[in-house]
């Protein structure tokens, strides 16, 4: 009898020159410089990018938010031993389709992965019983690659906007020039004609505008709007004047579509169109104390804009916000610590109404803590009627906290003393 060669069952993963490097890069993780609510927010929005669908993106959130959050301070380690057939469970999907996401996000460098020679994913712990080591789903290199993603993020956005504000000003060029070719009446038949005719050509040029480029629409709209001033037999425009027109407006007509959602709309006041006013709406049953707490940086006069920005606020206790928002404990929420209260941030976002994308802007810009406390005021506001649009006031929260601007310990005792004198009466 021959020798009997046995193949050995082959074990884990495929290891690739690419996925060997992003282990090397996960290495290099410091620990306790992205929190976990952060990576869940990037998670959410990498899928606008490219590097992953939806499905991708749903399994990754349900990997960050296996791991505790505390795994994500220093010495933490974040790492998932979940098996396949729960991430599986959780998500909704096959074993087999989870196996294979797991794949994609190892080729996309957004998780890495140890696999054991049994295949199952197990925790290392030293005497202390800290986990040192594991065989799982490693999400350090999320950590490592955080500032990258997000930025890439931001680029794909503006792009976005960019190519969203081009779209509609061809669209209104369009439509202006062929409603001034209908009632120029001053020039000749010839005359309209041959300027029809171009309006057509250009038309036809750009094709579906939705598929065509925002350096293509420009030019269009360029074209479409000197016909339309030629018609009208406007003077010729100065080359500065159209240079600072080509810079600006691609960019100005996507902001005012975003900050023009107060109740005020059509207003003649700047002072009622500005979003933090406006989402303040008046009730009968609110006292002054609050109203001066949070709203006295709205009645500043423009000279304090160029002034340097205020060193930020100590943080009230958390005794002080629990008595200010009664509405905590009325929408079953018994915060115990700051952890506790930052939890359950998601949960009172979606009871007040308030989107991710403005929740995600107050953490980035206040921090876990200080967000959780202007969540908890804008719930509490919003509780009492006082607020008809909850995301717009904490959008307007966080750009008086990127000013420098925003007093939150005021609101909290404000609050605090509203609620102290309505209980005694």
């Amino acid at each position: 009898m021959g020798n009997t060669q046995i193949h050995q069952r082959p074990i884990g993963r495929r290891i690739t020159p690419q996925r060997a490097q992003f282990r090397r890069l996960a290495e290099s993780a410091d620990i306790g410089t992205v929190t976990r609510a952060q990576l869940a927010v990037l998670a959410q929005s990498l899928t606008c990018t490219g590097l992953i669908n939806g499905t991708e993106s749903h399994l990754l959130v349900a990997l960050i938010n296996t791991v505790p959050a505390e795994s994500f301070d220093r010495a933490g380690r974040p790492i998932v031993f979940k098996s396949n057939q729960q991430l599986a469970f959780e998500i909704g999907r096959s074993v087999g389709r989870v196996s294979r996401m797991l794949s994609s996000l190892f080729d996309a460098g957004l998780i890495t992965m140890q696999d054991s020679g049994n295949y199952k994913r197990y925790p290392i712990r030293n005497g202390d019983g800290e986990i040192t080591d594991g065989c799982g789903i490693d999400l350090r290199i999320l950590i490592v690659r955080y500032a990258e993603l997000d930025e890439l993020v931001r680029q794909v956005r503006a792009e976005k906007k960019a190519a969203d504000a081009a779209l509609r000003r061809y669209r209104g060029a369009l439509r202006n020039a062929r409603h001034a070719l209908s009632t120029a009446a001053q020039l000749s038949a010839q005359v309209l004609d041959r300027i029809g005719s171009r309006i057509e050509r250009v038309s036809d040029f750009v094709g579906a505008a939705g598929k065509a480029s925002s350096g293509m629409l420009r030019r269009a709209t360029a074209i479409l709007e000197w016909l339309a001033e030629r018609m009208m037999q406007l003077p010729r425009r100065s080359a500065e004047a159209q240079e600072a027109q080509n810079m600006t407006c691609p960019y100005v007509e996507n902001g005012m579509h975003k900050q023009i959602t107060t109740p005020h709309p059509f207003d003649e006041s700047n002072h009622e169109r500005r979003s933090a006013n406006a989402e303040q709406l008046s009730s009968p049953k609110a006292g002054s104390a609050s109203d001066w707490a949070f709203e006295e940086s709205l009645r500043r006069g423009r000279s304090e804009i160029n002034q340097p920005r205020r060193l930020p606020q100590a943080v009230v206790e958390l005794q002080d916000v629990l008595r200010a928002v009664p509405a905590l404990k009325t929408y079953g929420f018994a915060p115990s610590s700051w952890a506790d209260l930052a939890r359950a941030v998601p949960l009172m976002c979606r009871f007040a109404g308030i989107s991710e994308d403005a929740r995600a802007r107050a953490v980035e810009q206040m921090g876990e803590q200080q967000a959780a406390v202007a969540v908890a005021v804008t719930l509490e506001k919003y509780d009492r009627q006082e607020v008809s649009s909850p995301g717009g006031y904490l959008r307007a929260m966080t750009d008086r906290a990127a000013a420098g601007e925003l007093h939150l310990a005021r609101s909290v005792f404000g609050l605090a003393a509203r609620n102290s004198m309505e209980v005694r009466h």
